[in-house]
C-alpha cells in the first residue's frame, strides 16, 4: 500500500522529499521505490527485493558429500547411517546432518525393498500383466486384484476365536 501511495504521489508530481514528510518516511525509500518502480514497473512494488542472507556455515561441496554417503555409501559394520555416524564421518554436527537429510527428503532409517518373484516366468507374466495396462485391449475392461501382504486368500487352518459382543463373526 505504502509503495503504491509513493508512485502515485510521485506521478502526482511531488518531489521525494515532499513525500516522504507526507507519508512519514525517510526520502531514501521514496527514491528506491520509484526507482523500482520504473525499473520494473509494478511487479518491482509487489516484492521485496532478494537480500544475500547469512552465509552457509556448511559448503556445497559438504552438502554433497553427506548426500552421496548417505545414498551411495554404507558405514562399516552397520546397515543404515545414523546422525552420529554420518556427523563423525562427514566432520559436522548431527543437528547439520539432520538439517540436510531432511531438506533433501533422506530418510536412510527406512529401508525400501522391492521382493521379485523366483517363478521362472516371473518376467513373461509381468510383461503380460503391463501390457494390459500401457495398451489394453479395445472394449475391454482392465481390473486389478491383489492381495495384501503376508496375508493369503486361503481356507482358514485353525477355527476363529469365540466370539465377542456386537463383533460379526468371519
Amino acid at each position: 500500500m505504502l509503495r503504491a501511495r509513493i508512485v502515485l504521489l510521485a506521478a502526482d508530481g511531488h518531489t521525494d522529499l515532499k513525500i516522504a514528510e507526507r507519508l512519514g518516511v525517510v526520502p531514501r525509500t521514496t527514491a528506491r521505490w520509484r526507482a523500482r518502480f520504473l525499473k520494473e514497473g509494478v511487479a518491482g512494488l509487489e516484492r521485496d527485493a532478494p537480500r544475500p542472507g547469512r552465509t552457509p556455515a556448511i559448503s556445497a561441496q559438504t552438502v554433497l558429500e553427506v548426500i552421496e554417503k548417505t545414498t551411495q555409501q554404507k558405514p562399516s559394520q552397520q546397515t543404515h547411517w545414523s546422525t552420529r555416524t554420518m556427523a563423525a564421518a562427514a566432520g559436522i554436527s548431527e543437528a547439520s546432518v539432520r538439517r540436510i537429510w531432511r531438506a533433501h527428503g533422506l530418510k536412510p532409517h527406512r529401508l525400501h525393498t522391492f521382493k521379485l518373484s523366483n517363478d521362472p516366468r516371473f518376467a513373461e507374466k509381468l510383461e503380460d500383466v503391463a501390457g494390459l495396462y500401457l495398451n489394453p485391449p479395445g472394449q475391454a475392461l482392465v481390473l486389478s486384484l491383489d492381495e495384501k501382504s503376508q496375508i493369503q486368500a486361503l481356507d482358514r487352518t485353525q477355527p476363529g476365536l469365540p466370539m465377542k459382543r456386537a463383533a460379526p463373526r468371519p
